[in-house]
């Protein structure tokens, strides 16, 4: 099993900026992939950013050039969110992709969200 806890949401102004972490816990277990997915209210969830272990990176295009999605070690991911939008609020999930290790197999955890409000 691997656990995910993310930190960081919040209330910002628009213009503003916040940065949300995500560390991975468990064992046996070796991380592909991680990313940020957001959902706002009525919407689906939708991919936000996301960094694979060779450190290619994916963005939406509602946020490129805005955020920057970074891993610090091969377990944890951070999201730098700057120049922040109402349309950026929803609740954000960290996503790993994951391998068992000796496996051929492995599992997509998420996190439990952290709720971001971009609001004056």
């Amino acid at each position: 099993q691997v656990q995910l806890v993310e930190s960081g949401g919040g209330l910002v102004q628009p213009g503003g900026s916040l940065r949300l972490s995500c560390a991975a816990s468990g064992s046996n277990f070796r991380i592909n992939a991680m990313g940020w997915y957001r959902q706002a209210p009525g919407k689906q969830r939708e991919l936000v950013a996301r960094i694979t272990s060779g450190g290619s990176t994916d963005y939406a295009a509602s946020v490129k050039g805005r955020f920057t999605i970074s891993r610090d070690n091969e377990n944890t991911v951070d999201l730098q969110m700057n120049s922040l939008k109402p349309e950026d609020t929803a609740v954000y999930y960290c996503r790993a992709e994951v391998m068992y290790s000796g496996k051929l197999y492995g599992n997509i955890y998420w996190g439990q969200g952290t709720q971001v409000t971009v609001s004056s």
